[in-house]
């Protein structure tokens, strides 16, 4: 037996990064709630639009069904996300690993960045991906270690000051 799909949903799986902090997964567990308390209203007032007649020129039925769509697609991205999440708990050690705060020196200026999953990036506020260029050659490094990163055009040389 074959199910039908639509075409926007054909391609619609994006690779997501499931390394994520407590405080994310308690975030994702809260939204699923919220989802879940207002999937009956939304599923209501579909039953209740569709009472009206022709679904063909029932904007407001395909509107609700719409949003009730979008719902549904919401609440199972983010039980995928918490049904698979890894939750990133880093040890006391020496080299760098998911979680760490690592302050880093370049160019006579230090910076403080924290490595997190990529859905928990915020580079204005030190917040950068495991899988980001400068992330992915602290990963693994020791305090006093130098690393370089190809940035753009050119090699960027940063020097490990401290690991927390």
């Amino acid at each position: 037996m074959r199910l039908a799909t639509r075409k926007a949903e054909k391609n619609s799986l994006i690779p997501v990064d499931l390394h994520i902090t407590p405080e994310k997964y308690d975030a994702l567990v809260a939204t699923r709630a919220r989802l879940k308390k207002n999937r009956p209203k939304l599923a209501e007032e579909v039953k209740r639009l569709a009472e009206m007649g022709d679904f063909s020129e029932n904007a407001a039925y395909q509107i609700a069904k719409g949003r009730l769509r979008g719902l549904n697609s919401r609440l199972d991205e983010t039980e995928y996300l918490i049904n698979h999440a890894v939750i990133i708990k880093h040890s006391g050690g020496s080299t760098v690993e998911l979680g760490h705060r690592v302050t880093v020196e370049t160019n006579g200026k230090q910076k403080i960045y924290q490595i997190l999953g990529s859905t928990e990036t915020d580079p204005e506020r030190g917040v950068i991906s495991h899988n980001s260029p400068l992330g992915a050659a602290l990963l693994g490094k020791r305090a006093g270690e130098l690393v370089r990163v190809r940035l753009n055009d050119k090699i960027v040389e940063y020097g490990i000051v401290k690991i927390e």
